[in-house]
C-alpha cells in the first residue's frame, strides 16, 4: 500500500487544514475567524467537515483512511447513526462506510455533565474498486468532526485540477445536512453535483446568525455563485429583535459585497418549520418526547411579543424580501427566493420534519430538485465567460454520472 499525504492538493472544500498530532482536522472556518467566538456549538459545526472531500484520480482497487471521529450521544436517547464516508466514483456513488472508534462525547442533559469516551481510530476501507483509471471523490461526514490520520491506496494517485465553478452555501443544519444519510447527498451537495458547480459548505448547524466574521471570510473567499439562507437559527436561539435584524442583514450583505461587488448572491429565507412561523424562540427540546426515548423540537415564545420585535419565520421572510427588493435596486446581481418555494405547507404532510426541526433524506432530495429547477446555479453559471459547464477532468468524468436526484418536482 501506498501512503499520500493528505494536503490541499487532493482535500477539497475546506478552509484550513490543522496538523494535530495525531493528524489532519479539516476546518470549514480559518483561524483567524476561529478565534472570533467562543461558541461551543459553532466549534463543533464548523470542524465538522460538510462538503469536504479528498478528490484524486487513481488505478487503485483498494483505498484505507485513518480516522478518528468524534461524535455526541446523549444520556436516555438511542445512539445517534454512525457518521459515513461516502464514495463517489466517477461522479457516481458507489459505497458508503460508516465510522467507527474514535471519541464519543456523553452529555447528560438531566445534569448538565458532560463525559468524553475514547477508543482507537478507525479504519475506513473501500475495495473491488475498478482497476482502470478513475475519478475518486471521498466525501467526509458532514456530522462527525474528523481527524484523517493516513490515506494508503494500493496504486498511486493523482490529483486533478478542478475548473468549475464555485459556489458558497451559507446556512443552517439544514446547509450542514442535518438528517441526511451520507454527506455526498445533502441538498447543497445534490444541487452542487446535478448543476456542474463545486460546492463551498458554509452551512453551521444552530448557528447560521449572520456573525461579521463569517461575512468577512465569504468576502475573502475566490467564489461565483453565493447564496444565503437565513433565518431557523436567528429564531430558535432568540438572539435579536427585528431592528437588529434589519442591521445585521445589511452588514452582512455589505460586507461580503466589499469582496464580491457583482458575484450572483441569492438570499434564501427560512424553509417551513411550523413550529416556528407565528412562534417566536427560543426552540428547546420537547421534554414529553424525551421522556418517551425520543427527539423532538418545540417553541417556547410567546406570538404576542411578536409586536414588541420578536421574531418569527413569517415576520423574518417579509423583511428580507423587503430588504432585497431595496437593495436591487442599485444591485442587479441581488435575488431572493422564498424558502417556502423548497419546502413549504403543501410539503409537511408527504414530508414531515422528524423532529419538528430538520428534514430528512427524502426532503434533502426534494429541496435540491426545486433549488435546481429555480435556476440560480445553472442561469447565474451559463453567464460566465466560458459559456459551458467546466468539467473536473479532462475525460468529463463527473458528467458521465448519473443525476443523483432524478427531475425537478
Amino acid at each position: 500500500m501506498i501512503t499520500t499525504d493528505i494536503s490541499d492538493a487532493i482535500l477539497r472544500g475546506a478552509a484550513e487544514l490543522e496538523r494535530t498530532p495525531r493528524g489532519i482536522l479539516p476546518h470549514r472556518l480559518p483561524l483567524d475567524t476561529r478565534t472570533r467566538y467562543t461558541d461551543p456549538q459553532l466549534a463543533m459545526a464548523e470542524s465538522q467537515p460538510s462538503g469536504v472531500r479528498l478528490v484524486f484520480t487513481t488505478a487503485a482497487t483498494t483505498i484505507e483512511i485513518d480516522a478518528v471521529a468524534t461524535r455526541r450521544a446523549f444520556v436516555g436517547l438511542p445512539p445517534r447513526p454512525a457518521g459515513v464516508f461516502d464514495l463517489r466514483v466517477d461522479g457516481v456513488l458507489t459505497e458508503r462506510v460508516p465510522t467507527t472508534g474514535g471519541v464519543t462525547t456523553i452529555i447528560d442533559m438531566t445534569t448538565g455533565t458532560v463525559t468524553d469516551r475514547v477508543e482507537t481510530s478507525g479504519v475506513i476501507r473501500f475495495s473491488e474498486l475498478p482497476e482502470t483509471d478513475k475519478l475518486v471523490e471521498i466525501w467526509l461526514p458532514h456530522n462527525e468532526t474528523i481527524e484523517l490520520i493516513a490515506l494508503r491506496t494500493d496504486a498511486p494517485l493523482s490529483p486533478v485540477v478542478d475548473e468549475r465553478p464555485v459556489w458558497i452555501s451559507y446556512g443552517s443544519s439544514i446547509g450542514q445536512g442535518s438528517n441526511a444519510v451520507g454527506p455526498s447527498t445533502t441538498w447543497t451537495a445534490l444541487a452542487a453535483a446535478a448543476t456542474g458547480v463545486q460546492a463551498r459548505n458554509l452551512g453551521f448547524g444552530g448557528s447560521a446568525l449572520l456573525d461579521p466574521f463569517v461575512a468577512r471570510t465569504i468576502r475573502d473567499t475566490p467564489t461565483d455563485l453565493i447564496s444565503l439562507e437565513i433565518g431557523i437559527n436567528l429564531v430558535n436561539s432568540d438572539v435579536m429583535r427585528l431592528r437588529a435584524f434589519t442591521s445585521a442583514v445589511h452588514g452582512f450583505l455589505d460586507t461580503i459585497r466589499d469582496g464580491h461587488p457583482d458575484t450572483p448572491l441569492l438570499v434564501i429565507s427560512a424553509l417551513l418549520c411550523p413550529i416556528h412561523e407565528n412562534t417566536p424562540g427560543p426552540g428547546a427540546f420537547d421534554p414529553a418526547a424525551l421522556a418517551s426515548g425520543s427527539v423532538e423540537f418545540m417553541a417556547t415564545g410567546d406570538p404576542a411579543e411578536v409586536r414588541a420585535g420578536k421574531l418569527t419565520l413569517t415576520v423574518i421572510r417579509d423583511e428580507l424580501a423587503r430588504i432585497v427588493a431595496d437593495r436591487a435596486a442599485e444591485d442587479p446581481h441581488l435575488h431572493y427566493l422564498n424558502g417556502l418555494d423548497l419546502y413549504g405547507h403543501n410539503d409537511s404532510e408527504e414530508h414531515p420534519l422528524p423532529d419538528n426541526l430538520h428534514p430528512d433524506q427524502a426532503t434533502h432530495e426534494l429541496i435540491a430538485r426545486r433549488f435546481v429547477a429555480n435556476g440560480f446555479l445553472t442561469n447565474s453559471k451559463l453567464r460566465m465567460d466560458s459559456g459551458q459547464i467546466p468539467s473536473i477532468t479532462s475525460s468529463s468524468a463527473l458528467q458521465r454520472g448519473q443525476n443523483p436526484i432524478g427531475n425537478p418536482a
